[in-house]
């Protein structure tokens, strides 16, 4: 019943999603006005007041967080040399790097609040605002590689630091944790405004990316997204379990870590993808695909 339980909600507002597209009731417009909205204002405000709140998760977040840096390293360098034996052209190397090793902080957030609870959720946004920097520099390395272009390295380094000083759920965390770390206590009237704010959160962000997914593009794109898709959700998890036990990372940490590991490929791939000159519709597809047998990996874990 915990897989069903846990699920269930989150496939249902994407599918509600989905469903509100197709009958027009939402538009292009607005799903990208949304999108906006969620990743600017709403996730910033609940990873801020999340962590904000965070006490005891010191110790067992240090575990965590160097097994999951180690089995990201190890996966990226797995799905490069993947990328250079199987001579996927230039133009898809980066959209394909991204689909294998970002996450999708929604659905992952969504998950570790259902299973978790609080501690669950502290343990997620510490590792959110310590992942998405790394992460961004690889995937940002990558994409420039092969982009076609050749920026100088003052470009390159700036791109770099663009994409992390202006990433709100960084900054969010960031904020957040400083807070916790003064020892200072938010006022009531305030707590209960980002407690509402909060509250809103999960399911516009549901809703919103269920609005986007796209079946375009599956028949020319399929083993790349597909192939994608299974480094990040049957590598990842394998080396994921294997670095937990080695950095001996055990009860809530050893289930965040579980459910980071299996989650989707992150949404804006393909917005990263575009600015960045790689695929697009291969970055969309392999989005559909890895949201889809996500459902897979997480009830595997589920029940772990």
């Amino acid at each position: 019943m915990i897989i069903i339980n846990t699920l269930f909600p989150l496939l249902a507002m994407m599918a509600l999603g989905y469903a509100l597209k197709r009958q027009g009731m939402t538009s292009d417009d607005f799903l990208n006005t949304l999108d906006k909205l969620v990743y600017y204002i709403f996730f910033p405000v609940m990873l801020f007041w999340k962590t904000a709140k965070s006490t005891g998760t010191e110790a067992s977040g240090a575990g965590l967080l160097m097994a999951v840096l180690v089995t990201i390293f190890l996966v990226s360098l797995f799905s490069y040399f993947f990328i250079r034996k199987t001579k996927i052209e230039d133009k898809a190397v980066g959209s394909f790097f991204q689909a294998s090793i970002r996450f999708n902080t929604y659905i992952g957030m969504a998950t570790v609040l259902t299973v978790l609870g609080e501690e669950g959720v502290r343990l997620f946004s510490i590792l959110i605002g310590c992942l998405i920097p790394v992460i961004n520099v690889l995937s940002v390395s990558v994409l420039i590689w092969h982009s076609g272009r050749t920026p100088s390295v003052g470009q390159r380094l700036w791109l770099l630091l663009r994409a992390l000083i202006s990433n709100p759920l960084i900054i969010g965390c960031a904020a957040g944790l400083l807070l916790s770390g003064s020892g200072y206590r938010l006022p009531a009237f305030i707590d209960n405004f980002l407690a509402l704010v909060a509250s809103m959160t999960l399911p516009l962000a549901l809703i919103s990316m269920g609005g986007t997914l796209t079946f375009a593009g599956i028949s020319r794109h399929w083993p790349n997204a597909l192939a994608a898709a299974a480094i990040k959700l049957v590598i990842m998890p394998v080396t994921g379990y294997i670095m937990l036990i080695l950095f001996s990372v055990s009860d809530t940490a050893f289930k965040t870590g579980m459910i980071y590991f299996s989650l989707p490929t992150s949404t804006a791939i393909a917005v990263l993808s575009a600015q960045l000159n790689s695929d697009v519709e291969l970055a969309s597809t392999a989005v559909m695909m890895s949201t889809l047998f996500s459902l897979i990996s997480l009830s595997v874990v589920l029940i772990l």
